[in-house]
């Protein structure tokens, strides 16, 4: 029985590096080589094998209060006597839900955290609010029997970090999130401002710090900033929203991506970052259940 379960968890382990290798395959061969169709049909079976081996992915439907359906893959903790955190994530615009899952799967795998995860396109196209599409997945975790309905957290990428900030603001129930901060509408509103008076309109840094911890502030709970790389936040901008969120006492950090330098251009290491951000999520929703 020993030799049984050994087996199995190497298998568990194979399908899951192979994820990871079909990721990094994806990243360099780039989204117009030919390449990149047969990439993406090994990953959708790594993520099939995967599911099938431990029962533990599933393909959901999130019905909406208006009775529209919003297609999902639903990953179950694992540990179906305890009451697990559960994560809501929503992939960048550019790649769809499958993308993301065979991304995050190794991450999510050995953390004893649910995850939902949705594409930005489903969130996005067609509904009438993207924060009563979200706040559906909440209500669909939180009647979850493994889920801990006061422990879900949210993460976006790219303009989903948007989306993120906009469902927190929403939904008092997350408890953590992942997303731009209210960065993304900071900078449409200075760029508003400056078309409507037709002037470069320059903030004075006082009254831009004290916006940006305001924005921050309505979060009512604890935030990570992802800036750099592919991120919609840049750099310099997460620093100063830090900063001012120090200097208020919001509970905001900042992660920067690290990268490596190829002959290709700038290679992000996207399986560091991406344990980086689980960890504090791990981390942020194990406190929300202390408190």
């Amino acid at each position: 029985m020993n030799v049984e379960w050994g087996a199995f968890d190497a298998a568990a382990e194979s399908w899951l590096c192979a994820l990871t290798a079909f990721e990094v395959a994806r990243r360099l061969v780039g989204a117009d080589d030919p390449q990149t169709r047969d990439v993406l049909v090994k990953l959708g079976a790594g993520i099939s094998n995967f599911g099938s081996l431990e029962q533990r992915v599933r393909r959901v439907e999130i019905t909406s209060w208006d009775g529209r359906k919003l297609p999902a893959y639903y990953v179950s903790a694992g540990e179906p006597d305890l009451c697990s955190p559960a994560v809501i994530c929503i992939s960048r615009e550019d790649e769809t839900g499958a993308m993301l899952l065979g991304r995050l799967l190794p991450v999510i795998a050995s953390r004893g955290m649910a995850a939902l995860v949705v594409g930005y396109d489903d969130v996005s196209n067609g509904w009438h609010r993207q924060s009563d599409i979200l706040s559906s997945c909440l209500d669909y975790l939180s009647a979850q029997q493994e889920v801990d309905a006061s422990r879900i957290g949210i993460y976006g990428e790219g303009l989903s970090a948007a989306l993120a900030t906009d469902s927190a603001l929403a939904d008092r129930r997350i408890a953590a999130a992942v997303c731009d901060g209210g960065l993304w509408n900071w900078a449409r509103t200075q760029a508003s401002i400056s078309w409507m008076t037709e002037t470069s309109h320059l903030p004075d840094d006082h009254l831009a710090s004290a916006h940006r911890a305001r924005l921050a502030r309505r979060l009512k709970c604890p935030i990570l900033v992802v800036a750099g790389g592919r991120s919609i936040v840049s750099v310099p901008e997460g620093i100063k929203l830090e900063s001012d969120c120090t200097a208020a006492r919001i509970d905001l950090k900042l992660l920067v991506p690290r990268t490596a330098s190829l002959t290709i251009g700038e290679f992000e290491n996207f399986a560091a970052c991406d344990e980086d951000i689980f960890a504090w999520m791990e981390h942020k929703l194990a406190h929300a259940s202390a408190s």
